[in-house]
């Protein structure tokens, strides 16, 4: 009766944490077509660094970190592997039902506030071309992650939690941060390859920044989530 307790907890906990992944990520492309400014800047041997810019889809990206942890260590890279193709399934899915949409007129009424055709096209043509960046850059970093993760936690056991997390995160996310807005930008002609190579470092950068600080949030999540299969009362 306790392990179908158990198991039962463990069914649900998955669930939920492919349910927040998946909205996590499709939220990500969907809101990407757009830059932001980081109001941060600060002097490096004598070099003025900042502010900075990057996309804003970079906003969903702590919460995926830390579920991709929790799924690697609970669940295993098996089924990390098969969230992220269902992913990448559901994110090409919303690029078509997407794409029909902007192929269907807008019935504009004056003094609304509703979207006209131009305005629309405008915001979720440019995404048409993210998310197609982004699925491949979902794919191999993810699949990178995976496998990073369960090789370091083969050679170190159950210790260093925060290494085989951090440094999983830190090598897939220097692919993906260069391949989306590679693919998403520049070849949709929404920037230079110069404006690339400022904008791409700098999204890694805080990427790597993100995956840092979320190092506390890493050991609280485990905590919770062993006490939650543990007990069952």
């Amino acid at each position: 009766m306790e392990t179908e307790k158990i198991n039962e907890r463990r069914q649900w906990l998955f669930v939920f944490l492919v349910g927040l992944f998946v909205t996590n990520a499709v939220t990500a492309e969907l809101i990407s077509n757009k830059l932001i400014q980081i109001p941060l800047s600060f002097n490096l041997f004598g070099l003025k660094l900042g502010p900075f810019t990057t996309i804003i889809g970079i906003l969903p990206w702590p919460i995926v970190f830390l579920i991709t942890d929790l799924m690697n260590e609970f669940y295993g890279q098996k089924a990390v592997r098969r969230v992220s193709w269902i992913t990448a399934i559901l994110i090409a899915y919303c690029f078509i039902i997407v794409g029909l949409s902007m192929n269907i007129p807008a019935h504009e009424i004056p003094g609304s506030n509703l979207a006209d055709n131009e305005s629309y096209n405008k915001v979720f043509g440019q995404a048409q071309m993210v998310i197609v960046g982004s699925i491949a850059a979902f794919l191999v970093s993810q699949l990178l992650d995976a496998f990073v993760f369960d090789w370091i936690k083969h050679k170190t056991g159950n210790r260093f939690i925060w290494l085989r997390s951090t440094g999983s995160t830190l090598l897939s996310q220097l692919i993906d941060s260069y391949i989306v807005l590679y693919i998403g930008f520049v070849l949709g002609g929404s920037l230079s390859f110069s404006e690339y190579m400022k904008i791409a470092p700098t999204n890694y950068v805080l990427k790597m920044l993100i995956a840092l600080l979320l190092t506390p949030l890493i050991y609280l999540g485990h905590y919770l989530v062993r006490k939650y299969l543990k007990h069952t009362d």
